[in-house]
């Protein structure tokens, strides 16, 4: 096929691109290369497509109308994944427009794209963080989604809304995927694993917050990437026996789905961090911090939904996950 994937540059979308491209598929990647965090580890993951004639590189944001539509009118997509986005919690408090303009306006120009240019289906990434203030574990697509802790939790929201609205108006088959706590090699440095390792190498003290108590549904980028890639081969159809009466928010009578994307296996962080000082043979020196502003004590998917749709099913523990992610770490940065 011919896929267009945004963020081809990013930690899952590089990923991906690598996948689809190892397959046989055509990929066209969009990404803007910006400096949210190191852009030399962006061109670095971007290098690893050199061998591969049929990937077409193009630089550019979401939020440019024009440059997303020159896209789709000159390459034809037959289906695109959406991988880019303005990421992080944290970061949210500190520059909210940069959510609005990406995450919004970009998604927005995104699905005009799908619309105009005969898409045959939008595979795109929502987050755990939609799930705000709920506290039922684990957490249910069928659940109730309307009490986001962050900004950056709201605009992924309002992608699953803005979605649904164009499968409905548009016949547009759109997939929305809630992440989990991806890691693994080629991963963000903004992220916990990264940090970590990072700190303890140099000997630095590491920030654990919410006391070390936190639970993660920590989910390698090679279960990610196979399961984006089966929900990328099965378009979705709509669900007859959806009702306006007892609404199901994960499916629709539009051609309109919603899973999670985990490993379905929540561990403790510092359980996490006990496999990272094995991987690394050091001892971490912890800051113990509260818990911080947007950010949610657990997180544990129901990936029922994705099993039985698509037959996804996460395989990699976490010994393993950061075992890899630590050989990686030791060859790129040379340490």
């Amino acid at each position: 096929m011919k896929i267009l994937v945004t963020g081809s540059a990013g930690f899952i979308g590089s990923t991906l691109v690598l996948r689809l491209l190892e397959r046989g598929d055509e990929v066209i990647g969009i990404d803007n290369l910006n400096d949210y965090y190191d852009v030399n580890l962006k061109l670095a993951r971007l290098a690893r497509t050199k061998a591969y004639p049929r990937f077409v590189e193009i630089r550019a944001s979401l939020e440019d109308r024009t440059a997303i539509e020159q896209a789709f009118k000159t390459h034809q997509p037959q289906r695109v994944v959406n991988l880019a986005a303005q990421a992080g919690v944290r970061y949210s408090l500190e520059n909210p427009r940069a959510y609005v303009d990406s995450n919004v306006v970009g998604f927005l120009n995104i699905l005009e794209g799908c619309r105009h240019y005969g898409v045959e289906s939008l595979v795109y990434a929502s987050t755990s963080s939609v799930y705000g203030a709920n506290t039922r574990m684990p957490f249910s697509v069928h659940d109730n989604v309307d009490h986001p802790l962050s900004l950056y939790a709201a605009t992924k929201k309002a992608n699953e809304l803005m979605a649904h609205t164009y499968s409905h108006l548009y016949n547009l088959p759109t997939v929305g995927l809630r992440f989990f706590t991806v890691y693994g090699p080629w991963g963000r440095p903004d992220m916990a694993l990264f940090l970590f390792t990072r700190n303890i190498l140099a000997g630095q003290p590491i920030d654990v917050f919410n006391y070390g108590n936190h639970r993660r549904d920590f989910t390698y980028v090679d279960d990610i990437v196979e399961g984006v890639t089966r929900a990328l081969d099965k378009v979705p159809e709509p669900n007859p026996a959806w009702s306006g009466d007892a609404p199901d928010s994960a499916t629709s009578l539009a051609p309109y789905r919603l899973y999670n994307i985990g490993s379905h296996r929540p561990v403790e962080l510092l359980r996490y961090i006990e496999v990272l000082e094995q991987c690394l043979g050091r001892t971490a020196k912890k800051n113990l911090l509260p818990l911080q502003k947007g950010d949610v004590p657990d997180t544990y998917a129901d990936v029922q939904a994705l099993i039985d749709d698509v037959g996804y099913q996460p395989s990699t523990p976490i010994e393993e996950g950061v075992a890899r992610f630590v050989e990686w770490y030791r060859t790129y940065y040379q340490v």
